[in-house]
């Protein structure tokens, strides 16, 4: 039993390639049925996330209303009832095509609920439990879309990559989360530790305080890349390639931040089309020696 038709594939890929670039770019090397899985999960992922970060004239209620509603399609989709929304219909394709377990689509709902009312976290710790479901449940969907292995360790390395990615996102969009949704996903105990208050971050200049902030945590962030990518050996090989392509274009992100002498504020970190390509065509051309470089050399 399928729900999506192709042209709820295609609304989820047209999605993927218009807020996902670096992703989307790099899931360019998949076989197209992994292509459509992939999508479909960005789909399922892109709209909830959408009604938290960019809700327009929804309100909280609202926010949580639609949310709820996204569970209850999940659940009756995976039931046997055709879903309303087309991300979902192929969301619950993809779901039961490839066994992915459905409670990482939960501990991702509950992330996005989280959105709803909590704007800053105490701790690292506090923030890795947001993280377990904004974003390293979708590593885990991503293992289950791509027939990779599910063992214990190759799945905690999916996390840990997932986890990179999304703090990479924190660090480059610092000015942005507090400015448009009044957010900070750098943990506090951090802040404290260098010195850096609430209103230095609103002030939106770079102080010695807030560069040794931002260092420490690209540091932590690179670590996690570090031990992910001993995961990626163990992927099929045409799945590397694409996942390769994506870690070190969003890691780049990372180089970007330092580049523009760490200011979050007034600076987007971007790669440009050139490097996506020169990117591409390194890994295709010798993966295996492109990856054993990162876990060699960091």
């Amino acid at each position: 039993m399928s729900f999506a038709s192709p042209a709820d594939i295609e609304l989820c890929r047209q999605v993927h390639k218009k807020f996902g670039t670096t992703y989307y770019y790099a899931t360019l090397r998949f076989p197209a049925r992994i292509r459509r899985h992939v999508h479909a999960i960005y789909g399922f992922v892109r709209i909830a996330d959408e009604w938290v970060d960019n809700p327009g004239e929804l309100s909280p209620q609202e926010q949580r209303a639609n949310l709820e509603d996204w569970r209850q399609q999940l659940v009756l989709g995976l039931a046997g009832e055709c879903p309303s929304h087309w991300a979902m219909r192929a969301f619950c394709d993809t779901v039961r095509e490839c066994k992915i377990p459905v409670e990482e689509a939960h501990f991702f709902i509950d992330a996005m609920i989280q959105d709803i009312d909590q704007a800053e976290y105490p701790t690292y710790a506090d923030l890795c439990d947001y993280m377990r479901g904004s974003a390293s449940a979708v590593g885990v969907m991503m293992c289950y879309a791509m027939d990779a292995p599910t063992d214990e360790d190759t799945l905690a390395r999916a996390k840990a990559l997932g986890e990179a990615m999304q703090m990479t996102n924190f660090l480059r969009d610092v000015g942005e989360d507090l400015r448009d949704r009044r957010r900070v996903y750098l943990p506090q105990e951090d802040l404290a530790r260098f010195g850096v208050t609430h209103a230095a971050l609103e002030a939106g200049v770079v102080t010695p305080e807030i560069e040794a902030l931002l260092k420490f945590e690209i540091e932590r962030t690179r670590e996690l890349y570090r031990f992910s990518d001993a995961g990626t050996y163990r992927l099929p090989r045409r799945m590397r390639k694409a996942v390769l392509v994506a870690r070190i274009l969003y890691s780049d992100i990372l180089g970007r931040i330092e580049a523009n002498g760490y200011d979050v504020f007034t600076k987007r970190a971007r790669t440009s089309r050139r490097q996506k390509l020169l990117c591409a065509a390194r890994v295709v051309a010798d993966d295996e020696r492109v990856l054993t470089h990162l876990v060699t050399h960091g």
